[in-house]
């Protein structure tokens, strides 16, 4: 059985100061049921962890290089991650894709560098607005699953983020049928490709405007195994009753 996953995304967010918000989350939800993962800047790795150790929350970076070493100023590989305190790391984010240009090849490449060094991947696709109103988003999602995954995963190594763009951060939130179109594809998608075994031991998150008000609705979609939060995951309250309604899906 696929266990739950709530991934928290804090994007460019976060110092020192912000740690008293992991501190809370341990603290409260010191038996959850469901997977607690947050992403945080870089800088934060290694603090963060003195509060994720012995607790429920595992931590995760947004970015990787897809080389060990060498010289790529700025840049961080996926071992110094892993040294740092990460066991995640997000990749193909939209955001990375518009503000980097970084295609489906990038995104393999850098996952393949991340699964060698021992991270787990968690992989994000998803369409933009025009492209859904064109009624295009399976094609599109066919097409980013098939060149951002590697062949070499598995449910222990990957969980893919379903991500519309047009509904990251403004609000908008798909449909609950429109939701559950797309996971079903992807599972279907993923066990083509991989067989059932491992393609049922894959988590599928939703990401995109998720909130305590949504998010018991969005949780109950089949195929649905957890959420990738960005904004509602910086504070403790926020981020809090979504991992309960996840917990109680």
């Amino acid at each position: 059985m696929r266990r739950k996953l709530a991934a928290g995304n804090w994007k460019m967010n976060g110092t020192s100061a912000d740690l008293a918000q992991i501190e809370a989350l341990a603290d409260e939800h010191t038996g959850a049921l469901s997977e607690i993962m947050i992403a945080t800047p870089d800088t934060l790795l290694h603090r963060a962890s003195a509060f994720t150790k012995s607790g429920p929350i595992t931590l995760g970076a947004q970015n990787c290089h897809k080389n060990e070493t060498g010289a790529h100023t700025g840049d961080v590989s996926a071992e110094m991650l892993l040294d740092a305190g990460a066991s995640y790391v997000i990749l193909g984010h939209s955001e990375r894709r518009a503000d980097h240009d970084e295609h489906d090849e990038d995104v393999r490449a850098k996952a393949r560098a991340a699964l060698k060094a021992g991270l787990r991947v968690i992989i994000c696709m998803g369409e933009e607005l025009q492209e859904r109103e064109a009624d295009n988003t399976l094609d599109i999602i066919g097409g980013q699953l098939a060149g951002s995954i590697p062949d070499d995963v598995s449910g222990e190594t990957l969980v893919i983020a379903y991500e519309p763009i047009w509904a990251i951060g403004t609000g908008k939130v798909p449909s609950i049928a429109q939701i559950s179109e797309v996971h079903d594809f992807i599972r279907m998608r993923l066990e083509q490709r991989f067989g059932p075994q491992i393609a049922r031991s894959i988590r599928l998150l939703y990401g995109g405007s998720v909130k305590p008000t949504n998010a018991a609705e969005i949780f109950a979609v089949q195929n649905v195994d957890g959420a990738l939060v960005g904004g509602a995951s910086l504070k403790a309250a926020d981020f809090g009753p979504i991992i309960e309604a996840l917990g109680a899906s």
